[in-house]
């Protein structure tokens, strides 16, 4: 086999430094995407028909057309219909955020629905204004029972992310590429970036059982 990791060893932190793109992408797009997409949930419960079709419709275009597709048309055609050139790190981030806004909205409202009904028939007989009931205790139960969901919504964002690459910000697929083409191998540096996404996935996912083991020791 044609394989030489020495030659790479001189680029692992460059490749490295790739992780900065990466995590910054991943993290604001998983909070204002679950912000979005909360205000999306409330939306598809509420008794407003037109806001609801809305939502509705935004979810369905966007979890409907390829995810390189959204960004590729936020980072190229907004210039073109707006007048304003976009960075490439406010087009991954938009893109990001709303496209995991629309599936994270179907997972909160799943997760709204699942809360004991009696829980919202005890909070109106005590005449807790809706805003305050849903703030203080229909979502932070739905946050509980759905946090597998999220979790596995941060860790899709996180491996999707490698899709900035095709738009040129520096993350870790970005980088490899770079390296590729300096050193006119694929194997290595491609291999280096997928050690580095799985031992991501592998943190975010222990993470998330101790967060869930201590969410479980709290009921």
């Amino acid at each position: 086999m044609n394989l030489d990791f020495a030659q790479i060893v001189p680029y692992i932190p460059f490749i490295l430094e790739g992780i900065k793109g990466t995590l910054l992408v991943t993290l604001i797009s998983v909070v204002l995407g679950f912000f979005w997409g909360s205000i999306l949930a409330l939306i598809k419960i509420s008794n407003v028909k037109l806001l609801n079709w809305l939502a509705v419709a935004y979810t369905s275009v966007f979890r409907g057309t390829p995810l390189i597709l959204q960004l590729t048309f936020v980072y190229f055609a907004t210039p073109q219909l707006t007048g304003y050139n976009i960075s490439q790190l406010e087009a991954a981030v938009l893109t990001f955020t709303l496209n995991s806004g629309a599936y994270i909205s179907e997972t909160i409202r799943g997760g709204i629905l699942a809360v004991d009904k009696g829980q919202w028939e005890a909070a109106k007989a005590l005449g807790v204004p809706y805003h305050r009931m849903m703030l203080d205790i229909i979502l932070p139960q739905a946050v509980k029972n759905i946090l597998p969901a999220l979790v596995n919504e941060t860790i899709a964002l996180l491996k999707e992310s490698a899709l900035v690459s095709t738009i040129g910000l520096a993350d870790i697929m970005q980088n490899a590429n770079v390296v590729k083409g300096t050193i006119f191998r694929y194997f290595e540096p491609y291999m280096m970036a997928g050690i580095l996404y799985y031992v991501m996935v592998m943190i975010l996912t222990w993470v998330a059982r101790v967060l869930e083991r201590r969410m479980r020791l709290s009921d």
